[in-house]
């Protein structure tokens, strides 16, 4: 029987990560507030250490790696905020990284990993298999291989993010949460369904990237070509098994966000609360506001996942904002 995360490993989790990631702000907006006719508080993981909430899944994943782990080092395969998580981890830890990029990914997340101390090995996301790479550089330097999303102890790091919303906000109605390998939204769903038994739960991916959706329809894992989107964080093209089997139970449903979704709410959470968010970051709050009027009256959650991303980028798409 697989070992498949509970609130208990939140819980522990959460002590475990305490001395080394931040507690982030819960924001709110009276304007925000006046457009939904609700209360919406969002979680800012965009001001966590490196940047994003992956840093909690990665502390708490290296943090229980065995002295001969800790020694031999880790590899671990992303397109910029896990590959920053796992080097920043490792480095707090004294554990040599290895991290396969691919060579695409946003120069901010290229330029983190290698100031936190991150080795990295790059490939081409629509030609080579990046979890093969990884599998191969880890039999063969004997580095453990930690995924960005499909490993309990990652699940249980991130399941943490709601976990200090909730116990800071209270219950809530309704919660929106990032979407692309899914362990930020298990995480989620396992602390909503503990701390906030009737709050619903939703899944926000890339309506280029709707795996998820698709997944959650049929009732099993259904793998999509790699998704074209500004998401760079939700380029997945399947769920994880571990996290599927969460999602499926305790998710209410999967939604999507356009490119063009994206780029508005930037410029909103720019404009109106002076916030940096990276695309994958404003999935969940895109999808709010396309259905705020069904959500009147509601206590709302919206993570905000990351902030990462080039500031020429971020510059380009809010200046081609029509």
């Amino acid at each position: 029987m697989k070992f498949v995360p509970d609130y208990h490993d939140i819980s522990e989790a959460h002590s475990r990560i305490k001395p080394h990631a931040h507690k982030t702000p819960v924001f709110t907006s009276t304007t925000v507030n006046q457009l939904f006719n609700a209360e919406v508080y969002f979680k800012c993981e965009n001001f966590q250490r490196m940047g994003a909430f992956k840093f909690r899944g990665a502390m708490n994943t290296l943090s229980q790696f065995s002295d001969e782990q800790k020694k031999a080092g880790v590899v671990a395969f992303s397109s910029g905020n896990h590959a920053q998580a796992i080097a920043l981890a490792a480095k707090l830890l004294n554990i040599p990284a290895t991290i396969v990029m691919p060579h695409d990914a946003p120069k901010a997340k290229i330029e983190g990993t290698k100031g936190y101390g991150g080795k990295i090995v790059f490939y081409d996301r629509y030609t080579e298999d990046n979890k093969a790479i990884s599998r191969d550089l880890a039999e063969k330097h004997g580095l453990t291989l930690i995924p960005p999303y499909d490993h309990p102890h990652i699940i249980a790091g991130q399941g943490t993010v709601a976990k200090e919303l909730f116990e800071e906000v209270g219950e809530l109605d309704s919660l929106f949460v990032p979407l692309g390998g899914g362990g930020l939204l298990s995480g989620s769903a396992l602390s909503a369904a503990h701390l906030s038994p009737k709050c619903q739960v939703f899944g926000v991916e890339p309506a280029n990237g709707n795996d998820g959706q698709l997944s959650f329809r049929k009732g099993e894992i259904v793998t999509i070509d790699m998704p074209k989107t500004i998401a760079d964080g939700a380029q997945t093209p399947h769920l994880g098994e571990y996290t599927f089997a969460i999602i499926r139970h305790l998710v209410k449903d999967i939604l999507t966000a356009t490119d063009e979704e994206l780029v508005d709410t930037m410029y909103f959470l720019a404009e109106r609360m002076k916030m940096v968010v990276e695309p994958t970051g404003c999935l969940g709050f895109a999808a709010a506001r396309a259905m705020r009027v069904q959500l009147q009256g509601q206590r709302i959650g919206v993570i905000l996942s990351g902030g990462n991303i080039d500031m020429s980028r971020y510059a380009s798409l809010l200046g081609n904002k029509k």
